[in-house]
């Protein structure tokens, strides 16, 4: 079962009796998950399981659900923030899917929206800090996707919760993609609603009411932000303002799209309010490896619907930069041969924006907070 149709079966779209039953077999499989999230958890709240303390503030940037909710970008907006305001700032992140050279599509693209920015990669996250710690390059710790990685103490946990689909349809994995319970959010200082500007504002009511009724703690410490396209970018590093395509100008084109990642249903959406023409779409696995097979039935899809040029996302554009762009040849009617070009791919890239200047200030107030000074700190590992 392929990516979209798993996520057609528990969301509820896929029907009859086959699904149902399936659905209810997810459910079973997902009471012994339930279980072993509770006492993993109840373990760190107890103390059982220790936790490493880093002489440096850590501020942590995860979710709840599995993928998609658009960690990336805020990561992003966090390390510049800081950075803007004179703080040594280093990332660290598990490395899901790493290629051979050792780094994923997220390391790659962060090392693209925040340059000089320290970054390493291992499941580990202790070992990263401590390595961070040696060095003295830093003096602030940005973790990507650290929600679960409870081993490593946070100053700031910042949960993101996507206005699509918020929590998950409802249920843990596999029946969802919940990662845990809605009660865990007591464990964040911070829920930024992601794609903000694609909800109405009653869903976006109940989204924090289901919130603050999880963790009432969390009142008057939620913002909403949305992901404005930023520009165009080639697979040879060209650049095109992607200004026109968000007035809906009509030459912006039209566009067949390919991605690899967590929710592909909001970035069509992102498109589509831009202002693109989307013919069709091919969706792949999260951190998906492309390969030129890959890109010829992408093209070959991309041709057929009428579409001027493919568009992806920067986790796409990092991993076919390395692929040749392909030229066939086929035979015409009059027998010679003639060269189709593929259409160009090209990626919009995307920044966190924040909906209200009062989103932009909680924000603000959280990470002062957290990142005020401190003696140096360590803890057992």
């Amino acid at each position: 079962m392929d990516e979209s149709s798993f996520r057609m079966l528990i969301s509820g779209q896929s029907k009859g009796l086959l699904a149902a039953t399936l659905r209810a077999c997810l459910f079973v499989c997902s009471i012994p998950y339930r279980w072993i999230v509770a006492v993993r958890n109840f373990l760190f709240d107890c103390g059982v399981k220790p936790t490493y303390q880093a002489s440096m503030p850590v501020i942590s940037v995860g979710n709840i659900t599995t993928g998609g909710t658009g960690k990336t970008p805020v990561v992003a907006l966090v390390v510049q923030t800081l950075t803007s305001a004179g703080r040594r700032t280093a990332i660290v992140s598990r490395g899901y899917r790493a290629a051979v050279q050792g780094v994923n599509d997220e390391y790659q693209v962060l090392q693209q929206l925040c340059p000089q920015i320290p970054h390493l990669q291992n499941p580990d996250r202790i070992i990263s800090a401590k390595k961070l710690e040696a060095s003295g390059e830093a003096d602030v710790i940005v973790m990507d996707d650290g929600f679960q990685h409870r081993r490593l103490h946070r100053d700031l946990d910042i949960v993101l919760i996507d206005a699509t689909n918020p929590f998950g349809f409802g249920a843990l994995l596999p029946r969802g993609l919940l990662r845990e319970p809605l009660n865990s959010l007591s464990r964040a200082q911070l829920v930024m609603i992601t794609r903000a500007d694609l909800a109405d504002a009653e869903t976006l009511e109940q989204i924090e009411k289901a919130v603050i009724n999880a963790s009432p703690g969390l009142t008057g410490r939620i913002c909403r932000v949305r992901f404005a396209p930023s520009e165009l970018l080639s697979i040879t590093n060209e650049k095109l303002d992607a200004a026109r395509f968000c007035s809906n100008d009509p030459s912006a084109g039209k566009v067949f799209l390919m991605s690899g990642i967590g929710n592909p249903e909001s970035f069509e959406q992102t498109c589509r309010q831009a202002g693109f023409e989307v013919k069709g779409h091919r969706w792949f696995r999260d951190h998906h490896h492309y390969t030129r097979a890959d890109l010829e039935s992408v093209e070959q899809a991309a041709v057929a619907s009428g579409a001027d040029m493919v568009l992806g996302t920067q986790k796409d554009l990092v991993k076919v930069a390395d692929l040749d762009p392909m030229v066939h040849v086929e035979v015409n009617q009059s027998g010679s041969n003639a060269e189709i070009h593929r259409p160009p791919f090209f990626a919009l890239s995307i920044r966190a924006a924040f909906l209200t200047n009062a989103d932009r200030d909680v924000f603000h107030e959280c990470l002062a907070s957290a990142t005020q000074e401190r003696p140096e700190v360590g803890g057992p590992d």
